[in-house]
């Protein structure tokens, strides 16, 4: 099984990475190539076939390379990472001491989002059809 994207294209798009975070950030790639894959078989596509195609395969790898990079990302920066706890939205009260907290992504969960699995052709919203109920009698 090949990775679709590496620690170096991580680095490349401008993220650094401490030495833990390279190793968790391995086995988040080794996983998120592997979810794609099973998610593209799910539509009735090979992610490994339109990556060889030779006239849009070059701009598909690019472009599973920029999802897959993205989602490892959202995963390696979580709450341990950031000074804020992974805390994007809070709030306190002092009477009777409420707090509340929306953390942004707790447990380091990959996951990708609906416009990336777009742009790869792999999600397609609900769609509509009509089935006409009345039959029209034949007039001969």
């Amino acid at each position: 099984m090949n990775n679709y994207a590496t620690i170096g294209d991580i680095r490349a798009a401008g993220y650094p990475l401490s030495a833990a975070q390279e190793e968790a950030a391995q086995t988040i790639l080794t996983q998120g190539s592997a979810r794609l894959r099973l998610l593209a078989q799910k539509y009735g596509k090979d992610i490994d076939s339109l990556i060889s195609d030779e006239t849009a395969g070059a701009d598909f790898a690019l472009a599973v390379k920029s999802v897959l990079v993205q989602a490892a990302v959202r995963a390696l920066d979580s709450g341990a990472n950031s000074g804020n706890g992974g805390i994007i939205q809070g709030s306190q009260t002092l009477g009777a001491y409420t707090v509340q907290q929306t953390f942004f992504n707790p447990g380091q969960k990959l996951y990708f989002l609906k416009s990336e699995l777009k742009e790869l052709g792999l999600y397609r919203t609900q769609t509509y059809g009509a089935v006409e109920l009345w039959a029209q009698e034949d007039e001969s």
